[in-house]
């Protein structure tokens, strides 16, 4: 069976859809992954499994958003030698990769096992919730190999155009970690650490699937175990692409912590209704999430293949889908934020605090499908120190200060904490927008001198 995508020919519209497509709906499967966590230890524990629940899985989340920033170095490599057939140069690149986040999942292990009680106490778990965060932390931590090589192979698949071989691991993770959850929390009651156990045993099993879905599968690269070796040139390329992604998501990441704490000072039902609120959050940030992934492999393909003018044709196709439903989200998040938060929680004042939240997120639904697109295309274009730069200033110049500032108001709501997430949108949009007329017109300039 070959289930992977040339990028560079056919329909651009037809073969971004299709691609992006079991993206969107692994991304789904993975925040219901997540999202499960939360929702039966909601219905089955205390609230203060919840606040250890929603603060450690956010920390888990930023650590999986750096693992799948430092691998989009591997996506955008193994693209390139693809659209340039090139398949012993892009099995070179996966071999070292696999080397490099094998070195990195066993420190990642070390760290979290040794450092969870520093790490629950910097985010500001509540005392009550404290030693369920640090249990949460440390399970996880245990499982923290599994956790990055799931996430590795997922980016090789969309390196390669196979966005449908991602889509049935996670499917089939999905369901042991519901089972999981049920079976763990529901009837043996081992809240916070139950979810944890699930979340790690439900990823190792997909990390085992998908090897061996590998060895079955025709693949569009040559590799052999010679390749899993240290070639320093190619590290050094995935690192610089893929390093200032990760910086960015880590710095983003931190500033989604920090934010965090803030709340974490308020209280155990504001802590527990913003982790609620953010697990919506996972689901109604879908789409653009699923373009970013997509238009990174679809633009680096297109570049490799010396293509530009059908990478800029599917930013444009991709801002303007990832826009409609964008507003349609934001429509239901803001008129029926309760509902979503109630899915997740029984405790009305826990879904109270999350849908004031949610409905500064709903602003963020029109925002983002421009600027997640975006970054997926100047990732494919190499362009990543950019993408690491404009998530700083909005991390550290808009989003952090303004959560803190509202924060020290008198009567502080979430609602106006959260409007800090969309006023940072607003200031990357912006730079974005600046880089792409600065580059057209040094490419007009080149054009014309040239004739």
């Amino acid at each position: 069976m070959h289930s992977t995508r040339n990028l560079t020919e056919g329909d651009i519209f037809r073969s971004l859809i299709r691609f992006a497509l079991p993206i969107l709906l692994t991304l789904f499967l993975q925040a219901l992954y997540g999202g499960v966590d939360l929702l039966v230890v909601g219905q089955f524990a205390h609230t203060t499994d919840v606040s250890g629940v929603a603060t450690g899985s956010m920390l888990l989340q930023t650590i999986t958003m750096i693992i799948t920033g430092l691998a989009m170095g591997i996506t955008i490599l193994v693209g390139e030698k693809i659209g340039k057939r090139q398949p012993d140069a892009a099995g070179r690149v996966i071999g070292s990769g696999l080397y490099v986040f094998t070195i990195f999942g066993i420190v990642l292990t070390f760290l979290m096992v040794a450092g969870a009680e520093f790490l629950a106490s910097w985010m500001h778990a509540p005392q009550e919730a404290f030693a369920q965060t640090v249990l949460y932390i440390r399970i996880c931590g245990a499982g923290a190999l599994f956790i990055v090589a799931y996430n590795v192979l997922g980016s090789i698949f969309r390196g390669i155009g196979d966005s449908k071989t991602p889509l049935l691991t996670v499917a089939i993770a999905c369901v042991i970690n519901i089972v999981g959850d049920l079976l763990l929390v529901a009837v043996f009651h081992l809240g916070a650490a139950g979810a944890a156990l699930a979340t790690v045993i439900a990823q190792a099993v997909s990390v085992v699937i998908s090897f061996q879905i590998i060895r079955r599968k025709q693949l569009p690269f040559t590799f052999s175990k010679q390749y899993i070796r240290l070639e320093k040139t190619i590290v050094a390329t995935e690192l610089r692409l893929g390093a200032p992604v990760a910086l960015q998501e880590l710095l983003v990441g931190i500033s989604f912590l920090l934010i965090q704490a803030i709340v974490n000072s308020f209280g155990v039902v504001p802590s527990a209704g913003i982790g609620v609120a953010e697990k919506v959050c996972a689901f109604i940030m879908l789409v653009p999430s699923a373009y970013m992934q997509s238009m990174s492999a679809f633009v680096a393909q297109n570049m490799g293949a010396e293509n530009p003018h059908r990478a800029k044709k599917a930013l444009g196709y991709g801002i303007a889908t990832s826009l409609a439903a964008g507003v349609v989200l934001a429509c239901l998040t803001f008129f029926h934020g309760t509902w979503m938060a109630s899915i997740f929680s029984n405790d009305a004042a826990v879904i109270a605090a999350a849908y004031s939240y949610l409905k500064a997120y709903a602003i963020d639904c029109m925002l983002t499908p421009l600027l997640f697109c975006f970054m997926g295309y100047y990732n494919g274009c190499e362009k990543t120190l950019f993408v690491m730069l404009q998530g700083m200033i909005g991390a550290f110049c808009v989003r952090i200060p303004v959560a803190f500032l509202v924060s020290r108001m008198a009567g502080a709501t979430l609602f106006q904490i959260g409007l800090a997430t969309p006023a940072s949108t607003c200031v990357q949009i912006a730079l974005c927008l600046g880089l792409f007329v600065w580059l057209e017109k040094c490419h007009a300039k080149q054009l014309s001198t040239s004739v």
